[in-house]
């Protein structure tokens, strides 16, 4: 279905899509450019531990998540724009400040600074869709969101490697920098407001604790974003260590963006296949689905990695099948989270980005510690996590796998919570 929405600009539904998409860009570009980087900041900055160097990454992640908690109500109160303006603007100054770090405690707290900012992007883009669309329709919209954002790990790891060539590790924060200038000055321009007057929430702490209330007890909603959680999780993992794998066990180099790039538009192709069959097979059976091929295909990777050093083909087989699985997989489960909680979305949006960021983040830096040159810690984390993901969605279904589930209207919040 679509809702009603706010808009006080003609955005078409292709710009809307593409606005949103780079919003989430903002996130992946601030993680994935920077990962042929980790060498030389670590070198320039006195990190000798090759698994230490990751904490640029967690510390990203930990201020991106944490901070989605106090963007969710602000949004819910003051509408879409004005708390999104506020976090690019954060994002781009922390981007520029970083490139100055003398120390490399100073660039972990400038990198957790600038993952505060990026979190109004994921808690608002995430609203912004809810906004506008419901069930199916919004996983539709979220997939080709998805594919559109998955083009962005495909080609940063290359945008980071050419910035290298072309000056020092400090030139892929000014480019951080001047993409979130673009994107706010995008967004300024075109964005719509989608939140209606009528259905902003006061800046009160009873209305703000009821909606958090009301996030914690709808078990299926909740179920799924811890779901979603223990496979961004894996996810964090592979992308914490991927430097490490394809260069120190793979010894490809130059070419590890190339590999890089190739899994991540298989899950921009995996998004854009999800948009096209959702509508049809429904959400339930599409993610339900993904998740017991994504963690048969773990389990069965875990095995052959306990054999012995597995060839770089077979390796990449593995994790082909294994990352579509998970662009059919996140645009749903994150859609059926959302879902029953249209009345609150920002608060919504939050929580879940503050679980899934956070606890996925935590559980994949656990992952990456425990790297030891094999390709056996990362396979035993996505098959673990698998298998944990899927029991949520068991208790979110009451047992039942593929079902059709119930459908939620926008009433079936309780109104008099504004």
């Amino acid at each position: 279905m679509t809702t009603t929405t706010a808009a006080t600009r003609d955005v078409s539904r292709p710009e809307f899509i593409a606005l949103i998409a780079g919003l989430m860009a903002l996130n992946a570009m601030a993680i994935d450019v920077m990962l042929p980087a980790l060498p030389y900041m670590g070198e320039a900055l006195g990190v000798m531990n090759e698994n230490d160097r990751h904490y640029v990454l967690t510390a990203y992640m930990l201020g991106f998540g944490a901070a989605q908690i106090a963007f969710g109500p602000l949004s819910d109160r003051f509408g879409r724009r004005a708390p999104l303006m506020v976090g690019l603007v954060i994002y781009v100054i922390a981007a520029f400040a970083a490139a100055f770090s003398p120390t490399f405690a100073t660039l972990l707290v400038l990198r957790f600074v600038q993952g505060m900012g990026a979190a109004s992007t994921r808690v608002i883009a995430t609203s912004l869709v809810r906004d506008r669309f419901g069930g199916r329709a919004m996983a539709e919209v979220m997939s080709l969101v998805f594919m559109v954002f998955m083009i962005i790990p495909v080609i940063a790891p290359a945008v980071g490697q050419v910035l290298l060539l072309t000056g020092p590790w400090e030139y892929i924060f000014f480019f951080m920098a001047a993409l979130g200038l673009v994107i706010a000055i995008w967004a300024f321009l075109r964005l719509p407001e989608t939140l209606l007057p009528e259905n902003r929430r006061a800046l009160r702490l009873k209305v703000i604790v009821e909606g958090f209330r009301l996030v914690f007890t709808n078990k299926m909603a909740f179920s799924y974003g811890l779901s979603a959680m223990f496979v961004f999780g894996a996810l964090f993992g592979f992308i914490s260590t991927a430097q490490q794998i394809y260069v120190d066990i793979y010894d490809l180099g130059a070419y590890f963006p190339v590999a890089f790039a190739a899994i991540a538009g298989l899950m921009s192709v995996s998004s854009y296949t999800n948009s096209r069959m959702v509508r049809k097979i429904g959400m339930r059976r599409l993610s339900h689905g993904a998740m017991l091929v994504f963690t048969v295909m773990s389990g069965i990777w875990l095995l052959v990695s306990l054999t012995g050093f597995m060839p770089l083909w077979l390796f990449l087989a593995f994790l082909a099948v294994i990352m579509f699985m998970f662009g059919w997989s996140m645009a749903n489960i994150n859609s059926l989270a959302m879902e029953p909680l249209g009345k609150v979305a920002g608060t919504a949006s939050a929580v879940f980005g503050l679980i899934q960021t956070v606890g996925g983040a935590l559980i994949g830096t656990a992952i990456g510690q425990f790297y030891n040159g094999t390709i056996t810690p990362i396979a035993a984390g996505y098959f673990v996590l698998g298998c944990v993901a899927l029991g949520f969605i068991l208790i979110a279904e009451n047992g039942k796998l593929f079902g059709v589930g119930e459908e939620y209207r926008e009433d079936a919040v309780p109104a008099d919570i504004h």
